[in-house]
C-alpha cells in the first residue's frame, strides 16, 4: 500500500493515514509454533510493515490541513480571450452565471399551464368527448322513449346522498331562558376641546417638557448649594432666603419673552409685507401662457441685508436641508488687499428685516456648509486657513470646534467645505478644500477638531502647452470640488491651472483622470442631483461646460462673455441650472427634449435679460431691473419653494421667485434614457452655436 503524502490529507484523513502507517496485524495460530499442551494460550499478533512506508511524527500526524471546496467548475475553461472589434484588442471573455450550474437531476412533470397549447387542447378534447356523450345519452333516451319505455334517469334522485342507508331525521332542543340585567350609574364628566394640532406644536410642546424637566433638575440643585453654602457661611440670626433671586423670575429677560418677542416680531413684518409674501405664495405670471417660445420671467421679492454687512462681499451662500425657510450667508472679501473680519448670517423668509442668527469670526469667512442630518451644525472655512464649527442653537459668538496649529491647519485660505457621513466610529467629519494644495478631513472629538490630510493635488502639466513647463514640481491651488451621492468615494476637484481633475478617497495617491477644458481658474463644480455621470464647472475663462466623467472632453460649452463665479443646478429639473458672472450676471439656462435653452442674464445696466437660443440667440426675450451698480457672486436654488438666492458684492442678497414658465418640470416618457437625452441636446446646442460663441 503506497503511503499518501502529509500535504494534500486533510483533517478528516488524519486518522486513515495513522492507520495506514500502521499495517493490519496478522494472527499467527497457535498450533504451528506451540506444542498441543499451549493451544489455550492467547494468540500473538505481529505487526508487518513494509519497506517502503512512510515514517510519520507524532506532531506530523497531529497537523491540521484545510480544503477548500468551491461551486466552481474544475473542467469549464476561465482565460477564454476574444477579439473585442469595437476596442480593437483582445478582451477576456467574462464568465457567465450560469457555466458553473450542473443539473444532476431533471424529472419532466405533469403539470401544464392552463393557458399553454397543451392545456388548451387537451380541455378541447375533453370537451369533445363530454359533447359525444351528452349526444349518445340522449339518442338512448329518445330510443327508450319511442319503445315506450319509462325514462329511468328522470326518475333517479339527484341527491348525492346514500340511497340505500340514509334517512333524514330532525331534532329539537329547549332554549334557556334569557334574562335582562342592568345596573344605572351616574356617567363621568365630559368637557368638549378641540384645536388644530400641526406638526411643530407637537414638537415644541416636547421641546418645552424638556426644558421644564431640566429646569427642576437646575433647581433642585441650587436649592442644594444653597443650604449647604447657608450651613457653612451663614452667621447666627443673618436671613439668607432672599439672596440672589435667579433669572429665571426676571420674566423680561426670560425664554418664553424672547420666543414671544420673535413670533411678534415675524407677525409685524409679515404685516408690513404683506404684498410680497401674498406675491411669493399666490403670484402666478399668467402671460407666461401667450408668450412664444416658453420665455419666463423672475419676480424681485426681497433683498437681505444689515448695516454690518455692506462694505463686505458674499461669498457662499447655502440652504437649511430640513427648514426651506433658512439660509446662511457667508461675508468676506475676495480682494487680497483689503481683508478684513469675518460675518456669517441666517436669514429667514418668515423674518426678512434681520438675520434669525450671526456669528462674527476674526478673518473672512469663505465658505459654509449646513450638516445634512444634524441641521444645527454650520461648518465654515475662512481666509486666513482656519475651519470652524457653529451650532446656531447656541446664542454665543463662540464656535464650537476651531483648528489650530496644533491639531492642524491649512496655510492659504480654505475655498469650500462639505459635510461627509459618519464613519464607524460615529464622528462628524467634512471635508475641506484650500489654495495650499491640501484636500483635508476634519474629525469633531470629544474635545478637539482633528485634521486628516486625504490628498494632495499635484500640478499636471501637458506637454504641447510648453515643453520647458513639463517638470514642475510642487501642488496646485484648489478652488473646489463636489462629490458624487451616487458614489460615495468619487469626488472632483477644481484647480487654479483650469484643471479637473476626478479623484476617489480610497485611492489617494494619484488621479483617475484629468480633465483639461478650462484656460483659468475653475471656481465651481457641481455633479448633477439626478443623473451620477453628469457634472457642470465654470471658469474664470467666460466658459460654462458639462462633462460626462466617462468622456475626456466636454460635452457641451457655453461662452458668457465674462468670468462666470458661480453656477448652481435646479432641485426639480436635471437639465436646468443658473450661472452668475462676475459683471454682474445671472444666466439660467434650461435644455429639454426639445432642445430649449433658457438664459438668464443680469448686466451692468441692472436688467435681466432672458435669452432662448433655440429661438432667437442674438436679442433677449424679457428684460427686468435686479439691482445697480453691483457685481453678482453666488446663486443658490430653493430646494422647495421656486426661490432663487443671489449674492452681490455689496453684502446684499437678492430672492426672486421664478415664473411658471421657468420652473416647469420635464416628464420623460417611460423607457428614455436621460443621458441620451441630456448629450443629445448638448450635441445640438453646441453644434447650433458654434458659430456664434467663443467655445
Amino acid at each position: 500500500m503506497a503511503p499518501k503524502k502529509a500535504s494534500s490529507a486533510s483533517k478528516g484523513k488524519k486518522k486513515e493515514v495513522e492507520n495506514q502507517s500502521k499495517a493490519q496485524p496478522t494472527v499467527i495460530s497457535s498450533s504451528a509454533l506451540y506444542e498441543e499442551d499451549d493451544y489455550y494460550r492467547e494468540p500473538i499478533k505481529r505487526t508487518v510493515k513494509p519497506d517502503n512506508q512512510l515514517v510519520l511524527t507524532e506532531e506530523q500526524l497531529d497537523e491540521d490541513f484545510t480544503r477548500v471546496l468551491t461551486a466552481n467548475d474544475p473542467n469549464l475553461a476561465n482565460n477564454i480571450t476574444k477579439y473585442n472589434y469595437k476596442e480593437k484588442a483582445y478582451k477576456q471573455d467574462p464568465e457567465g452565471p450560469m457555466d458553473h450550474l450542473i443539473f444532476h437531476l431533471n424529472i419532466d412533470g405533469c403539470s401544464m399551464h392552463k393557458e399553454g397549447e397543451d392545456a388548451l387542447a387537451q380541455i378541447q378534447v375533453e370537451d369533445e368527448k363530454k359533447m359525444e356523450a351528452d349526444r349518445l345519452k340522449k339518442e338512448a333516451a329518445q330510443e327508450a322513449f319511442e319503445a315506450g319505455e319509462e325514462n329511468i334517469e328522470a326518475d333517479a334522485p339527484k341527491t348525492g346522498k346514500n340511497q340505500f342507508n340514509y334517512s333524514e331525521r330532525a331534532a329539537q332542543t329547549f332554549n334557556n331562558l334569557l334574562r335582562s340585567r342592568g345596573v344605572a350609574t351616574e356617567p363621568p364628566p365630559v368637557q368638549t376641546f378641540n384645536a388644530t394640532i400641526t406638526q411643530w406644536d407637537i414638537f415644541d410642546a416636547y421641546m418645552q417638557d424638556l426644558k421644564n424637566i431640566q429646569l427642576e433638575d437646575e433647581l433642585l440643585k441650587n436649592t442644594e448649594r444653597r443650604k449647604l453654602a447657608g450651613a457653612v457661611g451663614a452667621t447666627p440670626g443673618e436671613d439668607t432666603s432672599g439672596q440672589k433671586k435667579g433669572k429665571d423670575d426676571d420674566m423680561v429677560h426670560s425664554q418664553k419673552m424672547s420666543n414671544a418677542l420673535k413670533i411678534l416680531e415675524r407677525m409685524v413684518n409679515q404685516n408690513a409685507e404683506d404684498e410680497i409674501f401674498q406675491d411669493f405664495k399666490y403670484w402666478e405670471d399668467i402671460s407666461d401662457a401667450y408668450r412664444p417660445g416658453g420665455e419666463g420671467s423672475l419676480l424681485p421679492l426681497w433683498r437681505f441685508s444689515t448695516e454690518r454687512t455692506k462694505r463686505k462681499q458674499v461669498t457662499t451662500l447655502c440652504w437649511n436641508p430640513n427648514y426651506p425657510d433658512l439660509f446662511a450667508v457667508a461675508y468676506g472679501s475676495y480682494d487680497f488687499m483689503r481683508q478684513g473680519s469675518g460675518i456669517v448670517c441666517c436669514f429667514s423668509l418668515k423674518n426678512t428685516s434681520h438675520p434669525e442668527y450671526m456669528f462674527s469670526t476674526e478673518s473672512g469667512v469663505m465658505c459654509l456648509d449646513f450638516h445634512p442630518h444634524h441641521q444645527s451644525l454650520l461648518a465654515v472655512g475662512c481666509y486666513d486657513g482656519t475651519v470652524m464649527v457653529f451650532d446656531v442653537r447656541n446664542k454665543i459668538n463662540r464656535a464650537i470646534y476651531s483648528s489650530s496649529i496644533r491639531t492642524g491647519k491649512h496655510t492659504d485660505p480654505v475655498w469650500q467645505v462639505h459635510w461627509q457621513e459618519e464613519d464607524l466610529a460615529k464622528e462628524l467629519n467634512f471635508f475641506s478644500i484650500s489654495s495650499d494644495g491640501q484636500v483635508a478631513s476634519w474629525i469633531m472629538s470629544k474635545n478637539e477638531l482633528k485634521m486628516e490630510p486625504v490628498m494632495q493635488l499635484k500640478l499636471v502639466s501637458n506637454a504641447r502647452d510648453d515643453p520647458e513647463d513639463v517638470n514642475l514640481s510642487g501642488l496646485a491651488g484648489g478652488c473646489c470640488f463636489s462629490f458624487n451621492k451616487y458614489n460615495e468615494h468619487l469626488f472632483i476637484v477644481g484647480t487654479e491651472e483650469g484643471k479637473i481633475h476626478k479623484c476617489s478617497k480610497a485611492y489617494s495617491g494619484q488621479y483617475l483622470e484629468t480633465y483639461q477644458g478650462h484656460h483659468m481658474a475653475v471656481y465651481t463644480l457641481k455633479w448633477n442631483p439626478f443623473h451620477p455621470r453628469v457634472f457642470i464647472s465654470c471658469s474664470a475663462d467666460w466658459t460654462v461646460k458639462i462633462w460626462d466623467h466617462n468622456l475626456p472632453n466636454p460635452v457641451c460649452s457655453f461662452d458668457l462673455g465674462n468670468a462666470v463665479g458661480d453656477v448652481s443646478w435646479a432641485p426639480y429639473s436635471s437639465t436646468v441650472f443658473a450661472a452668475v458672472t462676475s459683471d454682474g450676471k445671472v444666466m439660467d439656462m434650461t435644455h429639454s427634449t426639445a432642445s430649449l435653452i433658457h438664459m438668464f442674464s443680469v448686466s451692468c445696466c441692472d436688467k435681466v435679460h432672458v435669452f432662448d437660443l433655440a429661438e432667437n440667440k442674438h436679442e433677449p426675450l424679457c428684460e427686468q431691473k435686479v439691482v445697480k451698480r453691483a457685481k453678482l457672486t453666488h446663486v443658490s436654488f430653493n430646494q422647495r419653494d421656486p426661490i432663487l438666492i443671489v449674492g452681490d458684492d455689496r453684502g446684499g442678497v437678492n430672492s426672486m421667485k421664478l415664473s411658471p414658465n421657468l420652473r416647469k418640470v420635464r416628464v420623460l416618457r417611460f423607457g428614455v434614457d436621460l443621458s441620451c437625452i441630456l448629450t443629445a441636446v448638448c450635441f445640438f446646442v453646441l453644434r447650433s452655436s458654434r458659430t456664434d460663441t467663443r467655445a
